[in-house]
């Protein structure tokens, strides 16, 4: 690919992560966050939406990516606690409280990308626990067995998040309150991991 074609295609994925960004952060219900809009407010045709990331769902994952990123440049001590020496299943329950307190605070994100998630985890997708998981297990499990408890442990997860309200509601679990989604991440970890 040529040199400006090349810097062209980089100009409109970055006019459309920030479109898709401003958006979503303005929404007040994600579904609203179409790829006619997004491509509007890029001035970009919603064709490249799909030639640069794929899919509008690709695209909402790498603006939650990069929302994530933010969030531990302005908050160096979450990425502090997940490299602290304390055991692997302590930095796993910091990981799922840290990620599940952000993805409530900025559920608007949240909302628009855990389907996406939940349908199209793969190794570099969701998978974050993963090296925590297999640290904590060491020999005693098979690659697989940490694979699918990462999996379960995140996927239970991401579904608490996305229904937050009507947990709250049915269960009185209040994920919003830090000691309440302490001991809830807490328990499942503890479930998962046994031990």
């Amino acid at each position: 690919m040529p040199r400006k074609q090349k810097r062209d295609l980089e100009a409109t994925k970055k006019q459309l992560l920030e479109a898709a960004k401003e958006l979503i952060t303005s929404c007040t219900d994600s579904d609203d966050v179409t790829s006619r809009k997004i491509a509007a407010k890029a001035h970009v045709n919603p064709a490249m939406i799909n030639y640069c990331y794929g899919s509008r769902e690709n695209l909402l994952y790498e603006v939650f990516k990069q929302l994530i990123a933010d969030i531990q440049i302005a908050r160096p001590e979450l990425s502090e606690m997940l490299h602290a020496d304390i055991p692997a299943k302590q930095r796993l329950i910091l990981l799922h409280f840290g990620m599940m307190k952000i993805m409530i605070e900025n559920f608007s994100y949240s909302k628009a990308i855990t389907k996406y998630i939940l349908l199209n985890r793969t190794n570099g997708v969701g998978m974050e626990s993963l090296p925590y998981i297999t640290e904590h297990f060491g020999n005693r499990k098979s690659e697989e067995e940490c694979k699918l408890t990462a999996f379960e442990l995140c996927s239970i997860h991401e579904l608490a998040v996305l229904r937050h309200k009507e947990l709250k509601e049915l269960c009185s679990i209040d994920l919003t309150n830090d000691d309440e989604l302490l001991a809830y991440v807490t328990n499942n970890v503890e479930r998962f991991l046994g031990e």
